[in-house]
């Protein structure tokens, strides 16, 4: 990590107390809310977004998609010192404490009560990277791991790939495949024999564009929006983003069958999930697939629940064999 990434962020003035965000990983970096004074000065395009909260400080519209845009490229800027992040119109704008703690959750179970590793020798395949790249951008800068990030999407790899040029070293950490196959997740982009330490990935919530178009005006309710209002989700999505066949009991179903016919090749093989629901069947399926050892992780961003699903087809030895080939020993 280069010494941008670690600069202290400047403390919050009297009259801008942050805003806690409850249930964050100890090492998340927005666990103490937005400090926004530092947020503006790194990226001074936020400041017209600003408006009073209802707790004195300073909050954004986050129904208004430029607000939310501008104010993940403070984030971006000012914590991780990345610049020129952007994207297409219509992408999807990813909340940033979530993903940094998903990541953060991921360096605790690679640890597996030991140091967490970091640095290159790190691999980790991204399903799904999309045109924010979010994943690679905040893993590389948090622990220096090296990144395979893939998508069905090209225009979205573009915008991923103008982020990366845009920032000295991002190009030689990370690398971009696109997904040739909609139907395939591992296939076609993990070449035989290739490795990784870790998969990540956000599988789409629908399972249709009907049920995407529901969720879409769900959400535009709660965030106070009226009847009236033209439902224009916040943080955007393109079709691929937000549904698949069978939503994301199917997707994380196909992952588990594809993760099964390269069980070697990946130490934990994980994702996100967004229902609980779902999570009886996909642990049925995980232990019909031969799974060895199952996690499910439990996460928490103020009232919002989520958790992911990690496996392995590895035994305590055979991860503790790679550990110690990972690290040279």
């Amino acid at each position: 990590m280069g010494a941008a990434d670690m600069r202290p962020r400047p403390a919050p003035g009297p009259k801008e107390p942050r805003s806690a965000k409850p249930g964050l990983h100890p090492r998340n970096r927005h666990a103490g809310g937005y400090a926004f004074p530092g947020l503006i000065a790194a990226s001074p395009e936020l400041g017209p977004f600003l408006r009073r909260a209802p707790h004195g400080g300073s909050t954004i519209d986050f129904a208004d998609p430029a607000a939310v845009k501008a104010l993940n490229r403070a984030l971006l800027a000012e914590a991780y010192g990345i610049r020129g992040w952007d994207l297409p119109p219509g992408y999807l704008c990813p909340p940033i404490p979530g993903r940094a703690d998903y990541l953060h959750h991921l360096a605790d179970l690679l640890a597996e009560d030991g140091p967490i590793p970091r640095g290159p020798a790190v691999r980790v395949l991204d399903i799904g990277t999309g045109a924010s790249a979010i994943y690679p951008l905040l893993g590389h800068r948090e622990y220096g791991w090296s990144f395979v990030g893939t998508d069905i999407d090209g225009a979205a790899l573009a915008s991923a790939a103008r982020t990366l040029a845009a920032n000295p070293g991002l190009e030689a950490a990370v690398a971009l495949r696109k997904q040739a196959d909609p139907k395939a997740i591992l296939a076609g982009v993990v070449g035989p024999g290739e490795t990784f330490d870790l998969t990540l990935c956000n599988p789409p919530f629908h399972g249709s564009l009907r049920e995407a178009r529901e969720g879409t005006q769900r959400k535009w309710r709660n965030l106070g929006r009226g009847q009236g209002a033209t439902p224009v989700l916040n943080f955007g999505g393109q079709g691929a983003e937000l549904w698949c066949e069978g939503g994301e009991a199917g997707f994380a179903r196909r992952l588990i069958e594809e993760s099964a016919r390269m069980p070697g090749q990946v130490l934990w093989f994980t994702t996100l999930i967004s229902s609980s629901r779902n999570l009886p069947a996909l642990q049925r399926a995980l232990r019909q697939a031969g799974a060895v050892e199952v996690h499910t992780v439990p996460m928490a961003q103020g009232q919002k629940q989520s958790r992911f699903l990690a496996w392995t087809f590895l035994d305590a030895a055979a991860r503790e064999a790679w550990r110690k080939r990972r690290s040279g020993l």
